[in-house]
């Protein structure tokens, strides 16, 4: 009897079905999306769920927090400078495509209204005028831009891409809790979210027909570049950089659109043109798409203080040669004190309602207003009029009047006495709930939805369908704010229509074949560059801490090494900056060297836990041109074995996994070739003094031993030469063996390919400085002899790689005050 009934305790159909009594026998309020509506939808998400991982839900939560790892979803809360796993619940929002038509209405009617507005704000003021719009909501408003205004937007608009906040009532009615116009974010985290989610529920796509969210990314890159005026304009995302709370969002996003990402520092404003910094010169930008704020955007027009922004941006931009998504100054409307008037506003410009309703508000700038708010304190959410910071507030955010003390309420009334217009009064919204899983089962949380909608290449507005929820991880139904134990779900958009399979690349035999890997700016290359050197940097000196203390692959040497040479290994160590000196050559005095010099942090100190840190900084900082494994060991944190030379082991071997990735997985682009150039130099320096060090007259057999360990040329000797160590065969195997990949030879000649294949600014054929005194470095060690290769050669040597180093960057990585106009940029 046993037998017969097991399997149906597996079976897809009878978990889900479990699933959801267990959980209406658990909801105890109405208003919840799975209690108060059509449960077939369900039934069939929970089904594909079951069919992966049985009954075991907390797997569900665990596999789906894997699929966002591994595309590299990531967020930061602010003030925090390590990034933190995107949450993701296994568990999406389901919404019948009716009633999405209507919500999708009600974003697009909104979306115009908000253009109407905006252009009469910037324009002839009119509404202002007829005392539609008190002048206080618009000049108090530290987001309004006098500069702009009278200045018609590139493209002919101020928005091209917004997002709106939506809370769901108990009753099932949507209403508008927030608008985000200035730098609306979240897109991204809505792809990754259906990236992941697909993954995990594969068969859910066929079965509930989900709208794809790919014609919606489409529609905006192609409404970017139809407001542009060149026929094949070239188009950015601008970033404040890797530290903002969203920047693996942004680069998630460029890398999906095929847009440039790039920062301030990228971008130069010349004869009312924007271009970006490449390794080419000067290169012409059409669009930015901005998540920089319009304060920051342009020193000379606003923040004088701003060192992130382009001076003279917004001349190109006032010129018509730069389009720039969304307009500054849109953030106008972003105050929650201008949901006090679009409803009344909305029936005056376009004689209907606004179908999607928002929270009721009420301005305290108007006395009957500010009356109405102080007696209904205990009943109302009291916010920021204009988003920021007031005196009579503990925080920043809205705060329920009933939860203010005594002194609070104090302060609270006598900031509204002295500034009312500084504050509104909201309704406090009750939210409907949804399934979300917590340990092995399912329980309801309330939700918030964040819809988007862009304009595409007709001009008119087209809305993701679905978009991502945020939900609060206590019961509490008010509406749930992105933060610390706050997850995020799939919105699925679902109907009786197969969906055709639509996808950002177009037809397999329609697209122009290119091979061009498209514009690389000098800070990409910049960065490029010295990862592969801070790479190259630790694991050079990783070599010497380990051959320290012997882990020299010779038998004889090793942990026998003379007193000379480990003095001269110490001193290596300490000629990098890593560590001080040791005080003796005891065991114990070199092994608390070496772990000074692996695993010092903050101290001024460059050793190996030092230079992982920069090399992760700027991986985080290249994202959108790293593979997420590149980016995973980067971010790996130091390990944590127990013997010092197994920790540098494990590094020494993660080392050589990045480098395989570069090696056999990043395409042969003049990103990859800045990358290895950087590896190349590096290598070739620490060749350099190693042979400074061991390879001279007068060096001893373990000097000759340490210095095949440094270069990891121990086997390649032995195979070549039977009769022991002798220095001039040492010293031509790892200075001058161009077969040896870790030579000196070796990388000299990977060094001039490398100069040799980047481009050039000018076009009469000569060579130019870097590619010279590269020629002339291959020159001098191709015709070196091992035999009479001494020290003044060697610094010499050493003193052309340092130089060639600082041409490879005056020349390539133009960034802050390169001069315009230097000799040979280019403007294309």
């Amino acid at each position: 009897m046993v037998l017969a009934t097991q399997p149906a305790l597996f079976d897809p159909y009878t978990n889900a079905r479990r699933w959801i009594d267990d959980y209406h026998a658990h909801v105890a309020s109405g208003g919840d999306v799975l209690c108060g509506g059509d449960e077939t939808p369900w039934l069939a998400m929970f089904e594909e769920l079951a069919t992966l991982v049985g009954d075991d839900l907390a797997h569900a939560r665990e596999r789906v927090q894997r699929h966002a790892a591994d595309i590299g979803t990531g967020f930061r809360v602010t003030g925090e400078n390590e990034e933190r796993p995107w949450p993701l619940s296994p568990v999406p929002l389901l919404i019948e495509s009716d009633e999405w038509a209507a919500i999708e209405r009600g974003i697009v009617q909104r979306a115009d209204l908000f253009e109407t507005i905006l252009a009469d704000l910037y324009g002839e003021a009119k509404l202002v005028a007829r005392g539609l719009v008190p002048a206080a909501l618009v000049a108090g408003s530290p987001f309004f831009l006098r500069p702009l205004v009278g200045l018609p937007p590139p493209g002919g608009h101020q928005l091209h891409f917004m997002a709106v906040d939506l809370g769901r009532g108990p009753t099932g009615e949507w209403r508008v809790l927030a608008d985000h116009l200035r730098t609306p974010s979240g897109a991204g985290y809505a792809l990754e979210n259906r990236l992941a989610v697909s993954r995990t529920l594969g068969g859910l796509q066929a079965r509930l027909n989900v709208a794809r969210h790919a014609p919606f990314f489409a529609a905006f890159r192609d409404g970017l570049a139809a407001s542009c005026n060149r026929t094949d304009p070239r188009i950015g995302l601008l970033t404040p950089g890797n530290y903002t709370v969203s920047y693996p969002e942004q680069a998630h996003l460029a890398r999906y659109l095929g847009l440039l990402l790039v920062e301030g520092a990228d971008l130069a404003a010349l004869e009312d043109k924007v271009y970006v910094r490449t390794i080419g010169g000067l290169k012409r930008i059409d669009a930015l798409w901005r998540r920089l704020d319009a304060r920051f955007l342009d020193p000379l027009a606003f923040d004088t203080h701003s060192q992130i922004g382009v001076p003279g941006l917004i001349d190109a931009y006032a010129a018509g040669n730069v389009v720039l998504a969304n307009a500054p100054g849109v953030g106008v409307l972003e105050a929650p004190a201008w949901h006090a008037f679009l409803p009344q506003l909305c029936l005056r410009l376009t004689g209907a309602s606004l179908s999607l309703p928002n929270i009721a508000t009420w301005w305290c700038g108007q006395p009957s207003e500010c009356a109405r708010v102080e007696e209904d304190l205990d009943n109302l959410l009291i916010a920021p009029a204009f988003g920021g910071g007031t005196l009579g507030l503990p925080t920043d955010s809205p705060v329920a009047g009933s939860d203010l003390d005594a002194a609070q309420r104090t302060a609270l009334r006598a900031d509204l006495a002295r500034r009312p217009q500084d504050y509104v009064g909201q309704e406090i919204v009750r939210l409907s709930t949804m399934p979300v899983v917590a340990g092995d089962t399912l329980v309801s949380r309330p939700f918030t939805l964040r819809v988007f909608a862009a304009r595409g290449p007709d001009g008119r507005w087209v809305v993701l369908p679905g978009g991502f929820a945020r939900i609060a991880e206590h019961p509490d139904p008010r509406a749930a704010v992105m933060g610390e134990g706050i997850w995020s779900a799939d919105v699925v958009v679902h109907g009786n229509t197969p969906v055709d399979p639509v996808s950002l690349l177009p037809p397999t035999d329609t697209q122009h074949i290119r091979r061009n890997p498209g514009t690389l700016p000098s800070r990409v290359a910049d960065n490029f560059f010295w990862l592969g050197r801070y790479l190259e940097r630790g694991e050079a000196l990783l070599a010497v801490i380990r051959v320290m203390l012997g882990n020299s692959i010779d038998a004889d040497g090793g942990a026998a090494l003379s007193s000379d040479t480990i003095g001269r290994l110490a001193g290596l160590i300490a000629s990098t900056g890593a560590a001080p000196r040791p005080s003796s050559h005891k065991r114990a005095d070199l092994t608390q060297m070496a772990r000074h010099a692996m695993e010092s942090v903050g101290q001024g100190w460059h050793s190996v836990a030092e230079i992982n840190l920069h090399a992760r900084r700027i991986g985080n900082n290249s994202r959108d041109r790293l593979s997420a494994d590149m980016v995973r060991l980067l971010d790996a944190p130091f390990p944590t074995h127990r013997g010092t030379l197994d920790r540098a082991g494990s590094l020494q071997r993660r080392y050589a996994a990045i480098a395989g990735l570069s090696a056999e997985h990043m395409s042969r682009t003049a990103a990859w070739r800045f990358h290895d150039l950087g590896r190349r130099i590096e290598r070739a320096l620490a060749m350099v003094r190693a042979i400074l060090t061991f390879g001279l007259a007068g060096s001893s057999l373990d000097d000759l031993s340490t210095l095949l360990d440094l270069a990891d040329s121990q086997i390649s000797y032995r195979q070549r030469y039977l009769t022991g160590l002798a220095r001039v065969p040492v010293v031509d195997l790892v200075a001058l063996d161009t077969g040896n990949p870790r030579s000196l030879a070796f990388q000299v000649e990977r060094i001039w390919e490398h100069l040799c294949a980047l481009p050039v600014l000018n076009d009469d054929g000569m060579a130019e400085e870097q590619q010279q005194q590269a020629t002339e470095l291959k020159a001098i060690v191709s015709s070196a002899r091992a035999g009479t290769l001494d020290g003044k050669m060697l610094s010499e040597l050493e003193a052309r790689l340092i130089g060639l180093s600082n041409e490879i960057a005056r020349r390539y990585f133009l960034q802050g005050a390169e001069p315009l106009r230097a000799g040979g940029l280019t403007l294309a």
